[in-house]
């Protein structure tokens, strides 16, 4: 096996050392006898390193005191220190940042910052300023979610979970969860827990903390509106403990309504959150988050360079056209979908040290997306329903079907109190992931709008064909979490395996009908991690974390994948991490090196309507540095710092499947891997005013596989300005706030939709424009940040 640029030890090797060394530390920490501190005695007084891991990725720390005056300790699991121990932690920079504990890097920001931003914020939007991350999104209005640039990786390589359960893709980070019902979102960069039940976690994972029920029975309303006739309304209405059971819950429902920024058209989105939680006095806890999302949104065109100068320049655009005989006509370019989420999550204290943890998942999503199909020539269509000719001229849709996207799984953990200082965790994993997609094709309606796939009197074409993919996962894991010298000294050590059983079928007609294609893979990953913390002073930590994660291509992405070829290479990644913190009354820093060798490298290809194709471009190395700063409240000003340093490189030369010719990429500026991303931050309160200002810079960057297309450097920026009214009457927290993006009105392209080998390649989409519909484009597509929006909102809780 070659070996990695700038590495002594090949892959193998490393991925052998690292898992003698995870091994080796769990036996010798479970050792008796050892150490000084107990995961339940611990002295309250000393420096916090972390607590016994007992608790699903879910559960909140707290200390819960019994009947009998002792003290059960709730935390979410060795790789989640930070978040069990953390939720009321003291933040920085108003709420940019906070203080962490955990062995690896955690970027965090919290539900202060949360209330400052607009109310149609996703996941996405409220991370932008988080040192390690590079956000794309399409729209400002929340409905489309967008995209990730992460280390030299993407949010494709990155676990995205709600509660510790894998969510919506982040295209659709929307579906998931209202930003009200959000109490945090994290990021771990560069690791991932043994016991989460992700998949791809190369680029680490990104976990929205939900709302916890309150005790108390009442709600919150809010009302926005702004531009692009953005209209949105949300009511949450809490039970409160119901009697005496000690059971809470809420109820949430959501309303949004705008218009494109970019051309003509209009989505609709409608949603509604459901939580209920259980805590029982010995420390076990039951919780439930279940969402429903519905939504119907243009597909936005996504331009190519030619088309983003054109509109730079000139000012015309590149979105859907507003005539209904147009075959680009917005109605015959929109997304229809709905969409279940659910995670139920329970953490029982047993006897005897024992707990016992286990958290089911089930997503299931179902819809289409419809695309123009051009217009019909004379004889080249018939109907399935009479056989009759479609008439010359009339112009067609072409769907992207998906009558079922579900994912279910189950994570089961048994933990043990070896002894006062060491955790014992052990536990199964097992999920099942399917995709049932079809590619027909339909006449337009009368008013030029897509008719449904299902309406059999528009379809043509004969027996539709479409393919079946998907995956079942097996997998095994332990990890040891030791506590020493006064919880000073904190090691992790863990070891999980992967089983995977992948599939990809095609068939015609109904899905019972396979047509020929048929490829399968069978696959196995060990992935060992180890990660080791100590607090210097009551001020100062340093950590050291080291792990192998890997990426398989999703169900989806294997559904554009020829149902016939081979199958790709699992991604593998072998990653370590050596990080330091300080913080004192004043002031947090936390800054963490980092060294990534990514073998078999997978990047997806935008091929259009919201879809990808992956492909293989060799090995990959990044290295680079996060460092964050925040200070809090002096004189009411509250300011954040943050930026990263990452020099990513191609390791191999690549094959252009295209014109089948090799790419001398070797030693170049890997892909979609920013060198220099800095984020500035500051937040004004004063009695019950407050303001926070944001700005983000991204730095050039290369955008196709052989680096001769780029896009520059540029910034972003946000402000929120509100006020706070003393509460009257039933309303207990009125406030009115205007949240701003894009103030500058700047026209800039913030990150490519995916991979291309040259700045030559065709791009898979059409670019319909005018008169001239099914004009190819060249090279990649980008991402732009919407123009100047200003959202005004007024809320209270009651």
């Amino acid at each position: 096996m070659r070996r990695s640029v700038g590495s002594s030890l090949t892959y193998r090797q490393r991925l052998a050392t690292l898992t003698c060394l995870a091994s080796v530390a769990g036996f010798c920490a479970s050792v008796p006898g050892i150490g000084q501190a107990s995961a339940a005695t611990a002295d309250q007084s000393a420096p916090v390193v972390g607590k016994a891991g007992h608790a699903p990725a879910k559960a909140s720390a707290r200390h819960v005191r019994s009947k009998t005056g002792n003290t059960s300790v709730q935390s979410s699991g060795a790789e989640e220190i930070s978040v069990a121990s953390n939720r009321t932690a003291r933040s920085g920079g108003g709420g940019m940042m906070r203080q962490e504990v955990a062995p690896h890097a955690v970027q965090t920001v919290t539900k202060d910052y949360i209330n400052m931003r607009s109310p149609t914020s996703t996941a996405l939007d409220l991370v932008k300023n988080l040192p390690s991350l590079n956000i794309m999104t399409p729209d400002a209005s929340g409905m489309q979610g967008g995209s990730i640039q992460s280390r030299g990786l993407t949010d494709l390589d990155m676990a995205l979970m709600v509660d510790g359960a894998p969510a919506a893709a982040a295209k659709y980070m929307t579906e998931d969860i209202d930003s009200e019902n959000l109490d945090e979102v994290s990021v771990t960069p560069g690791s991932a827990a043994r016991d989460l039940p992700t998949m791809s976690a190369a680029g680490g994972v990104m976990n929205s903390r939900t709302h916890l029920p309150s005790e108390k029975m009442g709600g919150m309303v809010d009302f926005s509106y702004g531009t692009n006739n953005l209209s949105r309304e949300f009511i949450r209405l809490e039970s409160g403990e119901i009697g005496k059971t000690g059971i809470k819950s809420y109820f949430s429902f959501s309303n949004t309504h705008d218009r494109s920024w970019m051309g003509a058209g209009t989505n609709q989105r409608k949603h509604i959150d459901f939580g209920v939680r259980k805590d029982w006095e010995n420390g076990s806890n039951a919780h439930l988050f279940l969402s429903w999302n519905s939504e119907d949104f243009v597909i936005d065109n996504y331009p190519t360079a030619d088309q983003f100068y054109k509109y730079k320049h000139t000012g015309e655009g590149y979105g859907r056209s507003a005539n209904p005989s147009n075959v680009n006509y917005w109605k015959n370019n929109n997304d229809h979908w709905n969409q279940v989420f659910l995670t139920a999550p329970v953490h029982i204290v047993l006897p005897k040290k024992l707990s016992l943890d286990v958290q089911p998942y089930f997503s299931l999503g179902q819809g289409w997306d419809a695309s123009p199909g051009g217009v019909a020539t004379s004889g080249q269509y018939t109907y399935n329903s009479t056989g009759g000719a479609v008439p010359a001229g009339t112009n067609m849709t072409s769907f992207f079907l998906e009558n079922e996207a579900r994912q279910v799984g189950v994570v089961a953990k048994m933990g043990y109190d070896i002894d006062p200082h060491n955790h014992l965790s052990f536990g199964y994993w097992y999920e099942n992931n399917q995709t049932i997609q079809g590619y027909p094709t339909s006449t337009t309606l009368a008013n030029g709008a897509a008719a449904s796939p299902n309406w059999a009197q528009y379809q043509v074409g004969g027996a539709m064909f479409g393919q079946t993919a998907g995956y079942e996962l097996h997998s095994l894991f332990v990890q040891n979490q030791s506590r020493y010298l006064n919880n000073r000294l904190l090691i992790n050590a863990g070891f999980k395996f992967v089983m995977s059983n992948a599939w990809n079928k095609s068939w015609t007609g109904e899905s019972g009908h396979w047509a020929s294609g048929r490829s399968g893979n069978n696959t196995t990953e060990p992935l060992p991690q180890l990660s080791i913390s100590y607090q210097i002073d009551k001020n100062s930590q340093i950590y050291v974390n080291a792990e192998g994660d890997y990426r398989q291509p999703s169900a989806t992405d294997m559904g554009w994948m020829s149902a016939s070829g081979p199958m790709l290479k699992n991604q593998y990644s072998i990653k370590e991490e050596l990080g330091y913190r300080y913080h004192n009354k004043y002031v947090m820093i936390d800054m963490s090196l980092f060294n990534y060798n990514v073998r078999n490298r997978i990047v997806d290809q935008y091929v259009g309507m919201n879809s990808f194709s992956p492909m293989s471009i060799g090995n990959q190395t990044m290295r680079g540095f996060d460092f964050m700063i925040a200070g809090t409240s002096i004189h009411g000003f509250s300011p954040y710092a943050s930026i990263e340093y990452l020099h990513a490189t191609q390791d191999s030369d690549v094959l252009d499947t295209n014109s089948n010719t090799m790419i001398h990429s070797k030693g170049t500026q890997a892909i979609m891997a920013p060198r220099v991303m800095a984020n500035f931050g500051l937040t004004y309160t004063y009695k019950g005013f407050f303001a926070n200002g944001a700005v983000h810079y991204t730095g050039p960057q290369s955008v196709s596989v052989a680096g001769d297309e780029r896009i520059p450097g540029y910034v972003t920026d946000t402000l929120s300005l509100g006020y706070h009214f003393k509460p009257f009457g039933f309303l207990k927290s009125p406030t009115f706030k205007l949240n701003f993006t894009n103030l500058t009105g700047s026209i800039v392209r913030t990150g490519a939709m995916g991979a291309v080998f040259t700045k030559n390649d065709v791009n898979s989409h059409m670019v319909w424009s005018g008169s001239n519909p099914g004009a190819t484009g060249y090279g990649n597509s980008f991402m732009v940040e919407p123009r100047f929006t200003m959202v005004g909102s007024v809320s209270t809780s009651f």
